[in-house]
């Protein structure tokens, strides 16, 4: 299996994960924090379309330094649409983008307040493990405001494997 197909398989799986962790948040709870200096349920949904919109335009070709950040959505739908947007947006990067893109470099951060060129394969990857991370953030979220967690690598309280 070659690299570029290695992120699509892997993506998806967790593009479709995402995607239930964020259908089981109940719309009311968009602007709940469950802790006074943290960002809203809405807030942290929204990193996800933001790094897909990265991988995107890293795969593309369309990458620009700072990157574009796609505007807030006013209500939990609009995070929910935003999400599914950008889903398809990188579907459709990867579908398009030659191999030989994942071997070419983008200005990117490498520490505090520094980027370098880095090859857009470690971007794109490093963009779904970051989504990952604020992905287990917001099941978190979702356990202390008492919603149900679904199942993400294995079974949870809410969701038990039959």
């Amino acid at each position: 299996m070659n690299p570029k197909q290695q992120f699509a398989d892997v993506w998806a799986k967790e593009n479709a994960t995402t995607r239930r962790v964020l259908t089981s948040v109940p719309s009311e709870m968009g602007n709940a924090r469950p802790i006074e200096n943290m960002p809203s349920v809405k807030d942290l949904s929204f990193v996800f379309s933001k790094g897909q919109t990265a991988i995107a335009t890293a795969l593309s070709g369309r990458w620009e330094w700072p990157g574009r950040v796609p505007p807030m959505p006013d209500t939990w739908d609009g995070v929910l649409s935003a999400f599914d947007a950008t889903t398809t947006m990188v579907r459709d990067a990867i579908a398009t983008a030659p191999l030989s893109r994942l071997d070419e470099t983008i200005e990117f951060y490498v520490g505090p307040k520094r980027t370098a060129s880095t090859p857009v394969a470690e971007v794109i990857w490093f963009m779904l493990l970051d989504s990952i991370h604020h992905r287990g953030q917001l099941s978190v979220f979702l356990r202390a405001l008492k919603a149900k967690v679904p199942s993400i690598y294995g079974p949870s309280a809410d969701e038990p494997w039959a």
